[in-house]
């Protein structure tokens, strides 16, 4: 069981009426396109969006990317979960905190705290509560008022990524046993902070996908 009192310190952040939204889902779930989709929508509306990426969205979050997502060499799960946290407080400090803390500024991040959840807790075996355990300090407490977790299953994850061609990443180069505990830890996630967490089919089309998506959104930043 995960200690209750250590989860109700990770809280929205929202000083204005600006809003923090995150993208989850593994590989092939189309939620860095759905990303792009919704930010073209919002700035449609006359709303100004800034997008980042994890890890990364700073220069020192970038070369840390970099770093992992090109290694060769086996990186310790309590390394990465170290690392994806200094990522994300570096780019809380120097970009997301300052932006949020003007007016009418949308925030959005592709992947965010339920990322190291899945990832490192879930896909790694360091646990939900050990993971929040190494975030439970400001600001790294900070999360999105919504979370977008596209949903997929695991063969339909494989079939997308062998439809890219693309060289593969640290990770993309795991197994599927692998991606199967990934969705674990998202199913986790979602049970853990279920007031922000909207789940989307991304099975569907991207059409249907990004309409369910910007209605959600919509009402968030209208509310």
């Amino acid at each position: 069981m995960i200690d209750q009192n250590l989860v109700a310190r990770f809280q929205p952040y929202r000083p204005t009426n600006s809003s923090f939204i995150s993208f989850e889902g593994i590989e092939g779930s189309g939620k860095t396109t759905q990303i792009q989709k919704l930010k073209s929508s919002l700035e449609a509306q006359g709303l100004k969006v800034t997008l980042m990426r994890e890890p990364g969205g700073t220069a020192f979050g970038e070369k840390m990317r970099e770093a992992i997502l090109t290694s060769e060499e086996k990186i310790s799960p309590v390394a990465e979960a170290c690392l994806m946290a200094a990522s994300r407080a570096q780019l809380l400090e120097q970009r997301i905190i300052p932006l949020l803390e003007k007016r009418d500024n949308i925030v959005i991040v592709d992947r965010y705290l339920d990322s190291s959840l899945a990832y490192q807790g879930s896909a790694r075996g360091l646990g939900a509560q050990s993971v929040l355990e190494i975030h439970n300090r400001h600001p790294l407490t900070i999360v999105p008022s919504l979370t977008f977790y596209l949903k997929i299953d695991l063969e339909t994850s494989m079939r997308r990524q062998d439809h890219r061609g693309s060289k593969k990443d640290y990770f993309e180069k795991e197994n599927s046993l692998f991606y199967s505990k990934l969705i674990e830890g998202y199913d986790e996630a979602c049970s853990i902070f279920p007031e922000r967490f909207q789940v989307i089919d991304g099975k569907r089309t991207q059409k249907e996908v990004s309409a369910d998506i910007l209605d959600r959104a919509q009402k968030l930043i209208k509310g």
